[in-house]
């Protein structure tokens, strides 16, 4: 009995890579330098955010601290002119120190000087009231209306002496100093705004010298990336690790330890396909001469037909052992490259299969125009690629037919294409030719559908790739090897 699974949640599906991840992990597929920059300008425009923020506290305590100064000089001004001598309470106002004050402050000044009682009032009898609890000699600021306008209110009081007439006790004279509030605002705009723009210029200063710091510490990863894109497809060789920085040898070793365990494997698969190349060829090849004895010893008669019939079906398995040697070959062969010329092996190659063609009444030619055309290739895998598409095609050519082998050379690249008049692929199997084990739906009974695969695993290992297409006419078929050339050939 199989239980039944529970459902996973998105959270479990995005943490083993399936559905839609997290931020996080998108975050980790990212640029490492974009991440580091956006990480940094992040941090830093918050404490640049956080700096302006203590840039305009500390403005609006300067700003307040230098103009209630000034406030408290004026009410110390007004002060010292008051006299109650008369019995009255008079005031000498200093015009002159007033206008200085209005100019300096550069808004509208008020002022109010009145007893605690408020019997006696002079000059803007409307200001605000100081408010209760205002103690004696020293001043009071605070921030209030008149008019509708916000002013800065400063307040003072103490006792006259000798006190007013008919006042018993010690009644107190209350001095009122308010200025408006837009010098200060424009005081505080100012101070933000050259704070603000000493801010942005160093996080642009910060960002340039970031990117030129971060681009100088990646260095190593781009001579490392550009080490490993000039190797050689079968390079297994450890990366040297010394003159990369410590954060990244970690991954440098894991890197080294996947190589050398690719390499033990491909290794183990290569004798693994020696070894089982010579123990299938050998029974194979001896029990098709014991075969071939008997053919020659029975007489005419159903045994005769039953060896006969032995014999196909064991060429057929022969072929096809090979034939999956071959594909085996071709993905796991260590490529020792040698100097090819793609002329020579194909016209050589076109020759041996001469007798195979004529015994099958088919035209078996060779085109080329170049004389030689010569590049860095395993002359056997290109061989045994080449054997396999002559072999298709006068396999599927009827008698009479043409089998034409070109070799030529176009943009960079080499073309060794194998064309028949056969009856060819249907369009929607075409994209499918080059499948392991696939066969056309018109494919000839005891074939493997591994002919055209070998030919592309060999493509493949040369940096290159299989093509097929209809004839010229639309009929037939053509496979051709593409393979790019070297600079110096082309």
């Amino acid at each position: 009995m199989i239980a039944a699974r529970p459902p996973e949640d998105d959270r479990s599906a995005a943490l083993r890579g399936g559905g839609k991840p997290f931020g996080l992990a998108r975050w980790s597929r990212a640029s490492l330098r974009r991440t580091l920059v956006l990480a940094l300008l992040g941090g830093m425009l918050v404490a640049s955010g956080a700096a302006l923020w203590s840039a305009w506290r500390t403005a609006t305590r300067a700003a307040d601290a230098a103009y209630d100064r000034s406030l408290a000089g004026a009410i110390k001004a007004i002060d010292a002119n008051i006299t109650t001598a008369g019995g009255g309470l008079g005031v000498e106002l200093p015009y002159p120190m007033l206008e200085f004050f209005q100019l300096t402050s550069g808004g509208a000044v008020y002022f109010r000087v009145a007893t605690e009682d408020g019997l006696v009032e002079i000059g803007n009898t409307d200001l605000p009231p100081p408010g209760p609890d205002l103690p004696n000699g020293r001043p009071r600021f605070r921030n209030a209306s008149y008019y509708g306008e916000p002013i800065r209110l400063g307040s003072y009081a103490r006792e006259l002496k000798p006190p007013l007439a008919g006042h018993e006790g010690r009644p107190r004279v209350v001095v009122q100093v308010a200025e408006s509030m837009r010098p200060r605002h424009e005081f505080r705009r100012v101070l933000l705004l050259e704070a603000g723009a000493r801010n942005a210029a160093l996080v642009a200063l910060a960002l340039l010298l970031m990117a030129l710091g971060i681009g100088w510490a990646l260095r190593p990863l781009a001579r490392l990336s550009a080490e490993v894109q000039q190797r050689e497809p079968n390079d297994l060789t450890p990366i040297d690790e010394t003159s990369l920085p410590r954060e990244v040898r970690p991954l440098v070793e894991a890197t080294n330890h996947h190589m050398r365990r690719h390499q033990q494997a491909s290794e183990e698969r290569r004798r693994f396909v020696d070894d089982a190349s010579h123990q299938l060829r050998t029974p194979l090849t001896t029990l098709a001469t014991q075969v071939a004895f008997a053919l020659r010893e029975a007489p005419p008669g159903p045994t005769h037909d039953a060896l006969t019939a032995i014999r196909e079906q064991l060429d057929a398995a022969t072929r096809q052992v090979n034939q999956m040697l071959a594909l085996a070959r071709a993905d796991s062969m260590e490529l020792r490259p040698e100097p090819v010329d793609l002329v020579a092996l194909a016209r050589d190659l076109t020759r041996q299969w001469w007798p195979r063609a004529r015994e099958a009444r088919i035209d078996l030619g060779f085109d080329t125009s170049e004389p030689t055309l010569t590049m860095a290739a395993q002359p056997g895998l290109l061989r045994e690629a080449l054997s396999n598409l002559l072999h298709n095609a006068l396999r599927y050519t009827p008698a009479g037919g043409h089998v034409t082998v070109r070799v030529a050379a176009e943009a960079g690249e080499a073309r060794l294409s194998v064309e028949d008049d056969g009856p060819g692929l249907p369009p929607e199997e075409l994209a499918r030719a080059g499948e392991r084990f696939f066969r056309g739906s018109g494919a000839q009974a005891g074939g493997s559908g591994l002919g055209l695969a070998i030919a592309r695993a060999v493509a493949e290992r040369h940096d290159g790739h299989l093509r097929v297409h209809a004839g010229p006419r639309g009929h037939g078929f053509v496979a051709c090897l593409v393979l790019p050339l070297p600079p110096a050939t082309t």
